[in-house]
């Protein structure tokens, strides 16, 4: 299989579907002349013109409440946002427009529209442009919260958010975007709620998404040299959550770890603790054990950063503890 970079996917898979459906139209800040902010809508404007490719303002609110309305009238939006820190400015539009519109009008409107961008922390851009908002997206009813970690689940994951009938929030990475990976030429798609095994393992089960996979497999490749067998669980749809796939995990392997780049309090790491508790209560040798940012904004400085971000070998230690603790 051809070997591309995590951008050229989500490329790939944008010019698939607007060939594939004429209502499919992208929007957002820098989007069309310059080929968005981190080069992932590249090309399109050539390819469809600037009618399917629109550059906007810089005024989240308005173009994602363009969005909503646009979807209701039975086009296909797709909104970048250049970071989803900046979606916050829209969060009215997004909660209470877009999420809600289905069930206020009895079924009467759908609201198929994928808002997507970069999430989390990128490299020393501090506290107001690192926000990791799954947790906070996926605590409302009517939004699917999807977050691909490699190539490959990105293509097929956006196709799948492109076209259900429901706004999806779709999470990158500023990380992951050059990141390379194998990515099929025929056409695919990864089911919605459909989770995967990054890393079969015998000994600890690892839940990760996002840029923490990543970390993750570094982390695993260190256990490895220990004698501990790591099984990687990415969800990648954070709602609605593969639980019974991560359950499955845990039963074979009877000790859990979940690591995100988000806070603790509150956290997607909650949520999987909680279930798990309810479904493996019986099966688990130990508590589970969370990886996660610390409670506090994200520092400018390097070495605080990196103090405060959840990294391999936070994940090590994490490990550890639920396999040694007595």
């Amino acid at each position: 299989m051809p070997v591309i970079e995590y951008r050229t996917a989500l490329n790939q898979a944008l010019e698939e579907e607007m060939l594939r459906d004429g209502k499919v139209f992208i929007m957002g800040e820098e989007v069309a002349e310059y080929n968005g902010a981190y080069k992932v809508t590249k090309g399109l404007l050539d390819k469809f013109g600037p009618e399917r490719v629109k550059d906007t303002p810089i005024t989240e609110s308005g173009f994602t409440g363009l969005g909503v309305g646009a979807a209701m009238m039975g086009l296909r939006p797709v909104v970048e946002y250049m970071s989803w820190n900046f979606s916050l400015v829209a969060i009215d539009q997004i909660i209470s427009n877009a999420a809600k519109m289905y069930y206020m009008t009895g079924g009467q409107f759908n609201v198929p529209m994928v808002m997507r961008g970069a999430n989390g922390a990128a490299a020393q851009v501090s506290s107001q442009h690192s926000h990791n908002l799954e947790s906070f997206y996926a605590h409302i009813p009517g939004l699917i919260v999807m977050a691909p970690a490699t190539p490959y689940d990105a293509k097929g994951m956006l196709k799948a958010a492109i076209r259900d009938n429901n706004p999806v929030i779709f999470l990158e990475n500023e990380f992951l975007y050059g990141m390379t990976g194998e990515v099929p030429e025929e056409e695919y798609i990864i089911p919605i709620g459909k989770g995967d095994i990054k890393r079969e393992g015998t000994d600890v089960t690892l839940v990760a998404h996002l840029r923490q996979v990543i970390l993750a497999q570094e982390a695993a490749d260190i256990l490895a040299k220990e004698g501990i067998s790591v099984e990687i669980v990415d969800p990648r749809t954070i709602k609605p959550l593969d639980i019974d796939l991560i359950a499955e995990s845990v039963r074979k392997t009877k000790r859990l770890v979940v690591t995100e780049e988000g806070h603790s309090f509150c956290g997607f790491g909650s949520e999987v603790a909680t279930q798990i508790h309810d479904l493996c209560f019986d099966d688990l040798d130990h508590p589970v054990v969370r990886v996660s940012q610390n409670e506090n904004p994200l520092p400018y400085a390097k070495n605080l950063e990196a103090e405060s971000l959840p990294s391999v070998e936070k994940i090590v230690a994490g490990v550890r503890k639920v396999m040694y603790r007595k």
